[in-house]
Formats: C-alpha cells, structure tokens, sequence
C-alpha cells in the first residue's frame, strides 16, 4: 500500500509563521507515515459568487490538491478569538460551488500555536465548528500548542521532548485513520 497524501493547509500568510515551521517539523515527524504537500491558500481571491461559474486557476489548483488528498493537516493561528482571514476564504472556496465541496469526507487534524497560553485554542474550536458542518471528519482530541523559542530545536524539529511525544501521538492515530478510512472505501468500490 502505498503512503497516504496529505495537503497541508497553514492559515497564515506571515513569511515567518510559527505555524508554519510547526506544520514543517509536524511532517518530519510523520514523514514514515505520509507524504505531504504544502497547499497554498494566500493566492486564492477572495471568495465571491460571481467567480464560481469560471474558477480563477488558483482556485481550481486549490480544490484539485484537496480532492487528491488522502487527508487534511491544518494548522491556524488565531486572530481575533477566530480563524484568520486567508483561512476562512480558503475554506469558503473549498466548499464552493455548491455541490462541489473539496472538504467532504476528508479525514483532518486540526492543531496551530500561538505564543498566549491556550495557543490557538478558540481558531481550533471555530475552525473544528466549521469544517464538521462542511462535512470533515475530524481525529479527535485536542492540540493547543504555545509556542515558545525552545518548541523547535536549530533543525526545525520539535525540540521540547514531551510536546514532540504529545504530537506524535495526534501524528499516529491521524495516520491510522485515514488508513483505516481509505481501507474502507476500498472494500466498498470492490463490493
């Protein structure tokens, strides 16, 4: 069997995100498990109906990542005690047009870090609100990180050795379930 395929998706579109290198060591640290793929979302336009009868290419490059996906690894700042911007649209276009949600059925996990104490805890619980209403299915649990200079060693991996043993659990059982999830769509095309 070959390695599931999943599109990673930060929701910062800061050229120094700390949510970007954790998605990067979040890769290394699975990379026996997976391969991934960076799927840029600050090129998207902004969301607007009148786009969806001709999709800009940018759009149509963004659903055409998330439908080939075997899994979805998102990781938000917070802005606001919300999403940021960048992500909501790109959640939008995901979803758009109607009948054509990129989102539904995918398996994701939902993590991000800020330097405040519940480290994006309430853009994990909007954005988990979102995209089960869309049709995710989310792993369980819950992966508030706060990100501090040593979360991530001189290399980029994660350098705090509980918080690495914490996300590669999440890592595991993400894995797992679109393993588990991609075996059962098999047996139900064969049947």
């Amino acid at each position: 069997m070959t390695m599931p395929h999943l599109a990673v998706i930060v929701g910062s579109n800061r050229r120094d995100s700390i949510n970007r290198k954790l998605a990067d060591a979040l890769v290394r640290l699975g990379a026996e498990k997976f391969d991934a793929g960076f799927t840029r979302i600050d090129d998207l336009p902004m969301y607007n109906q009148d786009l969806e009868g001709n999709l800009p290419a940018e759009v149509a490059r963004f659903k055409n990542e998330i439908t080939r996906a075997d899994g979805i690894l998102i990781l938000t700042p917070e802005h606001d005690r919300s999403i940021p911007a960048v992500l909501k649209n790109a959640v939008d276009w995901g979803a758009r047009p109607y009948g054509r949600n990129s989102w539904a059925g995918k398996p994701a996990f939902i993590t991000g870090t800020s330097p405040g104490a519940i480290g994006s805890a309430l853009a994990q619980q909007h954005l988990r609100s979102v995209m089960t209403g869309l049709g995710m299915i989310l792993l369980g649990g819950e992966a508030y990180i706060t990100f501090k200079p040593s979360l991530l060693d001189e290399e980029g991996n994660i350098g705090d050795e509980s918080t690495r043993k914490f996300l590669a659990g999440f890592i595991d059982r993400f894995a797992d379930l679109i393993t588990r999830l991609s075996q059962s769509q098999t047996e139900r095309s064969a049947a």
